[in-house]
């Protein structure tokens, strides 16, 4: 069984399932200890790559070589990419998911943006007309011949956000995101306008979503969540703490951090790394998966 096989197989299975949003191989490393499933944020992967805001940045060479490490990394998860708006043109967006579908990439999350772009849960976002986006939206379905779509749009207003859910529940897109849905009674409504396609739902620290347990959203009838920057979030409040720390005591530095952490707990954690190439790529959350080609 195929990648995007192997996550649609798990996103229409009766438990919800979680992806944990990472931005560098560490981070990744960290959260494949835990999850099956990888999302690579756009948010996180400016942050880190970059050091700039999730406002258009990215260049698709540089998403297409993370995802390549990632999966030589981490043959059995899940690996669900954030493309943003495709990177513009129509002819560039066929080459990207040719591309991440060839490196083993699980599925993509294509929106409905236009330039200049925002992330997900700022203000100022614009979108597309809906045919625009849907003739980008079809030629990603129709160049793909496994990778799991989600189509998501941004749109704020609720009558054009529930529109909209509609009409993409109604392509071949296997999931359907409206991001930035602000109370539980308009996942309600998304939920019933996408009829019985599966619903993903992105939680983020500080932004506009309500937050909600994995039981809750699944009591809502959302099929997936993506944690979109649960890692950076956390290296962030760390890093500066312990620099803080570190200039507080005269530089003197501790054996291990906080968490214990130093030299030993490190190489251990990427070492897991190059003995996963030496294994049968399978997915352990699939008990139907052979074996990947």
């Amino acid at each position: 069984m195929k990648y995007g096989t192997a996550l649609r197989a798990t996103v229409l299975a009766s438990d919800i399932t979680p992806l944990v949003g990472v931005y560098d191989m560490y981070s990744a490393s960290l959260a494949a200890q835990q999850f099956d499933g990888l999302f690579v944020s756009g948010f996180g992967f400016a942050a880190s790559y970059y050091g700039l805001p999730d406002i258009g940045f990215i260049a698709w060479p540089d998403m297409v070589g993370f995802v390549q490490r990632l999966r030589m990394a981490f043959p059995r998860q899940h690996l669900l990419v954030d493309i943003d708006d495709g990177y513009v043109d129509l002819e560039v967006v066929g080459h990207v998911i040719e591309q991440l579908e060839r490196i083993g990439a699980s599925g993509v999350i294509l929106e409905d943006q236009k330039r200049p772009r925002r992330c997900g849960h700022a203000a100022g976002k614009q979108i597309l007309p809906l045919e625009e986006y849907l003739e980008k939206l079809n030629l990603v379905l129709d160049t793909r011949s496994d990778l799991v779509v989600v189509a998501r749009t941004d749109a704020v207003d609720e009558p054009e956000m529930l529109r909209r859910a509609a009409a993409l529940a109604a392509t071949e897109a296997d999931v359907i995101l409206v991001d930035g849905v602000r109370s539980v009674e308009q996942i309600r409504k998304v939920r019933a306008a996408a009829g019985d396609k599966p619903l993903v739902f992105n939680q983020i620290a500080g932004g506009l979503s309500p937050r909600l347990s994995l039981s809750e959203l699944e009591a809502l009838g959302v099929d997936m969540v993506i944690y979109s920057t649960p890692c950076l979030f956390a290296a962030h409040a760390a890093i500066s703490t312990t620099l803080a720390e570190l200039r507080a005591n005269d530089g003197l530095l501790a054996t291990v951090t906080a968490g214990g952490i130093g030299v030993a707990a490190s190489t251990e954690l990427l070492q897991r790394n190059i003995s996963r190439h030496h294994q049968e790529p399978q997915l352990a959350s699939i008990a139907s998966v052979d074996s990947y080609a």
